[in-house]
């Protein structure tokens, strides 16, 4: 009977150890909770190195935590055999509600794991989010401005080429002008050369074309000798 009560003891020792070691991981855990919520962890700002320490570090803890809560069920649960296979007798009272005690404490410690683990978890999930959405929006920002950049350029080349069209096109007006004043050059050339043979050939049409130059000198300086004296008159009249 000293036996089953030395072991019963045993049992609630490493039971005790065990609660002892779950409550400073959790309390370690809820920490690493708070650090996450305190921390650039979804930005491009957070050093790669420092998110990959801080994952592993979560992963880690809860590892450990998960394998000390099955070590405590394993315990309670040999503490409920022990209570079963006392003997005859009914468990005591105080047997029993040290093991209750017991259960209630891994039940509480499994919830409060669960609900930290959750809540680092979702965190995680926004920050990563909200690190994808500003990299996004900054990716975007970048192309954006980069877009920019590479339509001024293409508006700056099209205006040197519509500057290029046009100078091209004033150089084929300039050259077809050219082109036509050398053939109406020709063309009067050809005519003179016809006149003039056409005046050697005939001396009576020479003459008649001297003539006619002559008249035309006389006519004109008999009109500029009219319009000067009208303007003359007209200046006297308009002075007196």
């Amino acid at each position: 009977m000293a036996d089953m009560g030395n072991r019963w003891e045993d049992l609630r020792k490493q039971a005790r150890q065990l609660e002892n070691e779950i409550d400073l991981k959790l309390v370690s855990f809820s920490k690493l909770g708070t650090s996450y919520s305190h921390s650039d962890y979804g930005s491009e700002s957070s050093p790669l190195m420092q998110r990959s320490s801080s994952e592993h570090m979560f992963d880690t803890m809860a590892m450990e935590i998960e394998q000390l809560l099955s070590k405590l069920q394993e315990t309670n649960d040999r503490m409920a055999d022990y209570t079963q296979n006392i003997g005859t007798n009914s468990p005591s009272a105080a047997l029993l509600h040290t093991l209750q005690r017991h259960r209630d404490i891994l039940q509480d410690y499994s919830h409060e794991f669960q609900k930290t683990r959750t809540n680092i978890t979702a965190l995680r999930e926004r920050e990563d989010l909200l690190g994808s959405v500003h990299r996004d929006i900054n990716a975007y920002k970048n192309s954006s401005g980069l877009n920019r950049r590479t339509d001024l350029y293409l508006k700056e080349n099209e205006h040197i080429r519509n500057s290029d069209r046009l100078i091209d096109d004033q150089i084929s007006v300039a050259i077809a002008t050219k082109e036509n004043m050398q053939s109406q050059k020709k063309m009067l050339g050809g005519i003179t050369q016809r006149m003039n043979s056409l005046a050697n050939r005939f001396p009576v049409i020479n003459n008649l074309i001297q003539k006619i130059n002559l008249r035309k000198r006389r006519d004109t300086i008999i009109l500029a000798s009219v319009i000067a004296t009208c303007t003359i008159l007209l200046m006297l009249y308009a002075f007196h």
